[in-house]
């Protein structure tokens, strides 16, 4: 019987409980954001968010909605707890990170609540395995404040557009300069490494630019060191949107295809390195 078709024990009672017919759907977006070796889970009835951060600096979630799952029940208006994300995904991947065609491994997770281990049932070809993980108490997470109006530009590329730039442009640069432009270049991504300035620019009319809408002119600098673990998701995505507000904060959104077809997103917020001035340019 499937886990999802599987009524809890008895008199029990989850504050969350989830059921995934291929945990693949939900390691590979956990291995995204897997920079730090813990990460901080939130649950709400639109989906599981899962957040890890590193020197208050840069910021990743993995959002994955509730119609993800094929069963999926908060109790409560949010659950949320702290939990190594190293043992996690060795947890979901105790049967390997790859499968045979047309077989997967199945996924019950349930939490009783605060103080509770998060249960994981693993099913694959008619072996069970159960893991407890221990949780803790959730740190306060950076608020970066990225509503809509406060954008001041952004675009959206196919993805295959920025994993060219990360291939070509100089990686011993410890800066990524991002230019998001009305006029000219447009969106300019440089670094400043060994071999000296590399440049690459996007027009606005480009193949690859699914949507341009930049207000004004913006220099920022960014460590790559911070962008570098982006660079996960950015290998699962299709398409990528990269956003700006007035301080320089920079916000860039996957969108990822499972292999069912579904829609999945991770977000990564970096603060910027050094703003530029129009007369350093």
């Amino acid at each position: 019987m499937p886990f999802s078709a599987q009524p809890p024990a008895s008199g029990e009672r989850y504050a969350l409980s989830a059921s995934l017919d291929n945990a693949r759907h939900l390691s590979s977006l956990l291995r995204a954001v897997h920079f730090q070796d813990y990460a901080t889970c939130l649950a709400t009835a639109s989906g599981l968010r899962v957040t890890v951060e590193d020197a208050k600096c840069i910021q990743a979630n993995a959002f994955i909605q509730a119609e993800i799952f094929q069963e999926f029940s908060v109790q409560e208006e949010s659950v949320m707890f702290r939990i190594s994300l190293s043992v996690l995904l060795d947890c979901l991947t105790i049967f390997g990170t790859s499968s045979m065609p047309g077989t997967s491994t199945a996924l019950r997770m349930c939490y009783h609540g605060y103080g509770y281990p998060l249960m994981l049932f693993l099913e694959d070809g008619g072996v069970v395995t159960v893991c407890k993980i221990n949780t803790q108490e959730p740190e306060e997470l950076l608020d970066f404040d990225f509503c809509s109006t406060k954008v001041v530009n952004k675009i959206i590329l196919q993805s295959e557009g920025l994993r060219e730039a990360f291939a070509e442009l100089d990686m011993t640069s410890e800066v990524l300069q991002i230019t998001m432009s009305p006029d000219k270049p447009y969106f300019r991504l440089s670094t400043f490494g060994n071999a000296g300035s590399a440049h690459l620019d996007y027009p606005r009319d480009s193949d690859l630019m699914e949507a341009f809408h930049c207000n004004q002119t913006q220099t920022n600098r960014y460590k790559i060191s911070l962008l570098k673990p982006s660079t996960k998701a950015l290998a699962l995505s299709c398409k990528v949107s990269i956003r700006t507000d007035a301080q320089g904060f920079l916000s860039l959104q996957y969108m990822i295809r499972n292999e069912d077809g579904q829609i999945c997103f991770v977000e990564y917020y970096c603060c910027p390195d050094e703003n530029i001035t129009e007369a350093e340019l």
